[in-house]
């Protein structure tokens, strides 16, 4: 794993000797997801690959996002606890709803000594109402957490105006984005020509979809749950 990692790395102009880190976190997700369903990816080549490397991909395309950065629906870490461990010099929030997902991560920054990780028990909408996170964050990023109309309004009211908010999708995302594209006009974005890339060592490309905060978000976004569960419902 560690050597796949920092060639991936190397070849994207990343610090390889962060590998050691991510190879170890990937050793510790392998391990725990025995006991608690973290990850489908169990083979550490792949785990290497689809998740270490796929979520360093944010650091090459947007490496000037900004220092303040949170990580919508992270579930195991991906791709906040990437993004924190290759760049130091960001406070990058990890946001989830489930506390066993949340205690994993705080084993691996405890174990790796990140002092640039805070962990946040919450919904995604819940935070976005919060007047002390509401458009306070440089970068907002999620990865295939929902489609993109319920992910720009659960990620979208976190991000200031000038911040920017990154959607880690697939390739064939454009009839999501299509039918977004009026909500997110509603919620402040402005959408920017989206970055596809190969990952080091897959026969996997995939895409990151930039959305500017160029306005404030109107108060009454993001709805009530109840009003917005029945598109996530449908996502597959």
């Amino acid at each position: 794993m560690r050597a796949a990692i920092a060639a991936g790395l190397a070849q994207w102009g990343l610090d390889p000797a962060r590998a050691e880190a991510l190879a170890r976190y990937g050793e510790l997700l392998l391990a725990r997801n025995r006991e608690v369903n973290l990850t489908a990816i169990t083979q550490p080549g792949e785990v290497a690959t689809l998740h270490m490397l796929d979520c360093a991909a944010l650091c090459v395309g947007f490496g000037q996002a900004g220092p303040r950065v949170v990580d919508v629906g992270t579930g195991a870490g991906f791709p906040g606890l990437v993004l924190a461990i290759l760049r130091p010099d960001w406070s990058v929030t990890l946001l989830d709803p489930l506390e066993k997902r949340l205690d994993f991560l705080a084993q691996v920054a405890g174990e790796l000594g990140l002092t640039n990780v805070t962990l946040l028990h919450s919904r995604g909408e819940d935070a976005g109402r919060d007047p002390a996170l509401r458009e306070s964050f440089d970068c907002v990023c999620a990865r295939a957490v929902a489609e993109l109309t319920v992910l720009s309004e659960l990620c979208l009211p976190l991000a200031r105006p000038g911040g920017v908010f990154l959607a880690m999708k697939a390739t064939g995302s454009q009839a999501e984005m299509d039918a977004a594209l009026p909500l997110i006009g509603q919620l402040g974005g402005r959408v920017l020509p989206p970055w596809d890339y190969a990952i080091p060592g897959a026969d996997v490309t995939h895409r990151v979809w930039p959305i500017r905060k160029e306005g404030p978000t109107p108060p009454r976004f993001p709805r009530r749950w109840a009003r917005i569960k029945k598109k996530l419902e449908n996502f597959s």
